[in-house]
């Protein structure tokens, strides 16, 4: 099944994302579950980041929930909120 994760920083965490941005990059790759899509979230300037979006390839949620709460941004206290949602791929144009 796959899953979205939307997460939002709080204001204000440019620098302190980018400060845990390689710890955040080498957790990225333990993970136990299938990363489809990621990349940051950002302004309307196409620079400035406000967050993180992946799209997780999982058995269950509770692995990506899991996953994703041990993220280094997650607990350097960047994330102001994740939303973890199922979803289901109708088009993929790639």
């Amino acid at each position: 099944m796959n899953f979205t994760v939307y997460c939002l920083d709080h204001p204000d965490m440019v620098e302190r994302r980018l400060e845990n941005y390689e710890a955040h990059k080498a957790y990225l790759k333990t993970t136990p579950i299938k990363t489809l899509i990621s990349g940051p979230l950002t302004m309307l300037d196409g620079q400035t980041m406000i967050g993180s979006f992946f799209l997780y390839e999982a058995e269950r949620i509770e692995d990506v929930e899991d996953f994703v709460k041990d993220d280094p941004f997650n607990k350097a206290g960047i994330w102001g909120s994740i939303d973890v949602r199922p979803f289901i791929k109708r088009v993929d144009n790639r």
